[in-house]
């Protein structure tokens, strides 16, 4: 059961725009750990939208800081992080906890200052639970994947179908 709790997130929202960036400074959220590929954009796209250019312009105005942790190559991750001015953390390894404890200092922050955005719960909502973080999750942007997150995205179903029979989640799927 500790393992199943470790996989339920904080809070749920339909996309990075639905997130209310005032009820989180008012939290006291100063940082942000974001997923890049299926949270900010697709995993198949290079670069920011217009929307997610606003969206991190928004976070920017809040005070907050962003730092994108991705399983991701550096290739990828720096390509659409750097011409965006966003600290990243490649080939992140989630869920271990490391990535997300270095994204806090990095961003010289303490854990209950911060939320980690992310599309998956092996990955995003247990590496940021494991660390200790408020965890956010949102639906994929995309309902393609690649191969390996599409072998993740069947085991999540199965997990969070068996949660929601048993009402240990309260959110409406898509």
């Amino acid at each position: 059961m500790r393992l199943l709790n470790k996989l339920l997130p904080n809070q749920y929202e339909k996309s990075i725009y639905n997130i209310d960036l005032d009820a989180l400074r008012k939290k006291g959220i100063k940082g942000v750990i974001t997923d890049l590929d299926n949270t900010l954009v697709e995993w198949d796209r290079p670069d920011a939208t217009p929307e997610v250019r606003a969206w991190l312009k928004q976070l920017r105005e809040a005070g907050m800081k962003v730092t994108i942790v991705s399983n991701n190559t550096s290739k990828r991750v720096k390509a659409f992080a750097e011409p965006e001015g966003i600290v990243f953390i490649h080939a992140a390894r989630k869920p271990q906890r490391r990535a997300f404890r270095q994204a806090c200092q990095a961003m010289e922050l303490a854990k209950d200052e911060v939320v980690v955005i992310g599309d998956q719960i092996f990955t995003d909502v247990l590496g940021g639970n494991r660390a200790g973080l408020h965890t956010i999750l949102v639906v994929p942007v995309s309902s393609s994947d690649g191969w390996a997150t599409r072998l993740n995205r069947r085991m999540e179903r199965i997990v969070l179908n068996w949660m929601k029979r048993r009402g240990m989640i309260q959110w409406e799927d898509e």
